[in-house]
């Protein structure tokens, strides 16, 4: 899309949960800090059965979130059974849609995009073990809390939304395309502001196992030092290890004639989606350096300008090479890079939205965040943030996101 940096699409409010925290004040301190939780996993149906787990399987690492305190002002009829990524969603949302004073605005011209697809795995295979024997028993609620859309439905209802509401599913990517298709939304005039949602994904061991069959998710080589197996972009990375998240980001005109808009100071000024015409799980350089070239072209802008990647980075062995590869060939080499993965974990359908955030978060900051264990990065050219947390002026910067399926999509923030 040409010229979309010309329409000041920009981002007025967003919400943060993860493992470190709940809400902005409480993450980012801790964030720049470089703190972490990881652990071994200890939420319900996230380890191998007694009966089938043994010495030769390592258990599995992630950082989980502790502890959810819902807002006040959502409806107590609203919050009874629901699951962990309902919970977490309407937490987020709420901090996102308060920063952004939504109270004032039109329901009918508020839109919602929830980013992601099978986001309630775990809740559902413990209902299946719960009820097994007994379904004649199953609640009528699950025939609509199955579905995604139940998420969709419920932020719609807690928060009077009215425009409309839809999810969108592109694995690890949907986070950042719920982004790009909000960001499309209001530029088309289909609502007046729309939010984007990354929903978190509560996978349970049947996903953890097959995951790490495949090879994307480690760890075989820290099983036994949590805090040392999330290594994006380090000779020694072995996969992903999993982290709850949750994002919301609200995104609307920042020329509005009708709303007071100074405090948004980050515009989505470019966007890119590409797909590799491949249902495997491995990446392509070719693929992911055009949503790059897409996005830089849509905002106007070529390599030089840009100040700071947010990378994809997840710690895969293959997966890495490619992105780094694909950000060379884009001229994207020597730019200053971090990565949210390495604190946070890889939160699968929410990592899109929520390193979006960090993104927009870190440009107002003029602060980059550092990466834990990145002892010896398999790119020297790039200006790694490391140990410790960095001072930069960042007027231009670039976020990927890639997902299983072949999809490739890369986001280009300007400060305004």
């Amino acid at each position: 899309m040409k010229n979309f940096a010309d329409n000041h699409v920009a981002i007025s409010g967003i919400g943060l949960t993860t493992a470190l925290g709940q809400g902005k004040e409480s993450i980012l301190p801790r964030l720049y800090n470089g703190e972490h939780n990881f652990s071994i996993m200890t939420r319900e149906g996230r380890q191998l059965p007694p009966g089938i787990q043994h010495q030769s399987i390592p258990p599995f690492l992630g950082a989980e979130i502790k502890s959810l305190v819902l807002p006040p002002s959502i409806s107590t009829h609203l919050v009874r059974n629901l699951s962990l990524s309902a919970r977490t969603a309407l937490c987020t949302l709420h901090e996102a849609w308060q920063e952004a004073n939504l109270n004032e605005v039109d329901p009918r011209r508020i839109g919602l995009i929830v980013g992601g697809n099978n986001v309630q795995q775990r809740e559902i295979m413990l209902l299946h073990q719960r009820y097994l024997g007994k379904e004649s028993f199953i609640r009528p609620v699950h025939a609509m809390s199955f579905m995604d859309t139940d998420i969709a439905g419920l932020c719609s209802e807690a928060f009077g939304i009215k425009g409309f509401s839809n999810t969108v599913g592109g694995a690890s990517a949907s986070g950042q395309l719920a982004v790009i298709q909000a960001a499309k939304s209001v530029l088309s005039g289909d609502v007046d502001v729309c939010i984007a949602l990354g929903a978190l994904m509560d996978i349970s061991y049947w996903e953890c196992q097959s995951l790490r069959s495949l090879g994307a998710m480690g760890s075989d080589r820290y099983a036994q030092s949590p805090g040392e197996a999330s290594r994006p972009f380090d000779a020694l990375r072995d996969g992903f290890i999993f982290g709850e998240s949750c994002a919301a980001l609200v995104i609307e005109r920042s020329d509005s004639p009708s709303r007071n808009l100074h405090n948004a100071k980050i515009a989505i000024s470019g966007v890119g989606i590409t797909s590799d015409a491949n249902r495997n799980p491995n990446p392509s350089i070719v693929g992911e350096a055009n949503a790059i070239k897409l996005a830089l072209h849509s905002a106007g802008l070529n390599s030089r300008d840009i100040d700071y990647v947010n990378p994809h980075g997840t710690g895969s062995p293959l997966g890495d090479e490619t992105e780094l590869a694909a950000l060379t060939e884009c001229g994207l080499e020597g730019v200053s890079i971090n990565t949210a993965k390495s604190l946070l974990g890889h939160g699968l359908t929410s990592a899109g939205a929520v390193e979006i955030a960090l993104t927009a978060l870190q440009m107002v900051e003029g602060k980059l965040h550092p990466s834990r264990n990145l002892s010896e990065p398999i790119n020297q050219n790039f200006q790694w943030v490391q140990d410790t947390s960095k001072t930069k002026t960042i007027k231009h910067s670039v976020s990927m996101s890639m997902g299983f399926g072949g999809i490739n999509s890369a986001v280009c923030l300007s400060m305004q």
